[in-house]
């Protein structure tokens, strides 16, 4: 007589993870460079300390303010013959053992052999769009700003959707200090590469918000 297995008990098994691939990795603490850059993923994952990191899914919103930074950025150096600006994606070694992968990278065009297939050592200018996660938020506007400034990077912006406000940090000796906090009117403005401007207004409307009934709408 055959076994008749109950929905629901199916569906249970079904949805465990598969615990015995998760062993075939490095614990949490003991993950080297070789094996985070040998990890293929999807998602943005990042490596710091032997510990992996995975960033949050981005929205819509985070996307399309990402686009019109990039864009920007992008233009004024390709005008200008400066280096290279890349988005999201790319790997950036702060040092040994910490990997970094920021929403927006500008590498010097005389800072060229930086620069690698796999990821590169350091950067020159560098953005990240906070996302709303707590978690994201603690890392983008406290960590990272000791972590870029111990690499050397001479530029951190500091994109945050959610004050609506962009600040834009310069590297003083081993500390960043605060070129200036842009908001809604006004237009930021970049130390490392003059002439370069961002009309904030323009960033944030960018942003989806959500109509009288309840569907999104752009700004």
């Amino acid at each position: 007589m055959s076994r008749v297995t109950h929905p629901a008990s199916k569906k249970r098994r079904e949805s465990e993870p598969t615990w015995d691939v998760a062993y075939l990795f490095p614990e949490q603490g003991d993950w080297s460079e070789e094996e985070y850059l040998a990890l293929d993923s999807n998602r943005l994952v990042e490596l710091s300390d032997g510990n992996l990191e995975v960033l949050p899914v981005p929205t819509e919103s985070h996307h399309l303010i990402l686009a019109y930074l990039y864009g920007l950025l992008n233009e004024f150096v390709h005008a200008k013959d400066l280096g290279t600006v890349i988005f999201a994606g790319i790997r950036v070694r702060l040092w040994p053992g910490k990997i970094r992968e920021p929403d927006i990278i500008f590498m010097m065009k005389e800072n060229d052999h930086r620069r690698g297939e796999d990821f590169w050592q350091g950067a020159d200018l560098v953005m990240e769009v906070v996302s709303g996660d707590p978690k994201d938020r603690e890392r983008d506007l406290k960590k990272k700003r000791r972590e870029y400034a111990r690499a050397g990077i001479p530029e951190y912006w500091i994109v945050d959707p959610a004050e609506e406000q962009i600040t834009v940090l310069r590297l003083s000796g081993k500390r960043y200090v605060t070129h200036g906090e842009f908001r809604r009117g006004s237009v930021a403005t970049s130390p490392l590469l003059p002439g370069f401007a961002v009309d904030v207004d323009g960033a944030w409307s960018q942003k989806r918000r959500t109509g009288p009934n309840g569907r999104k709408r752009r700004n």
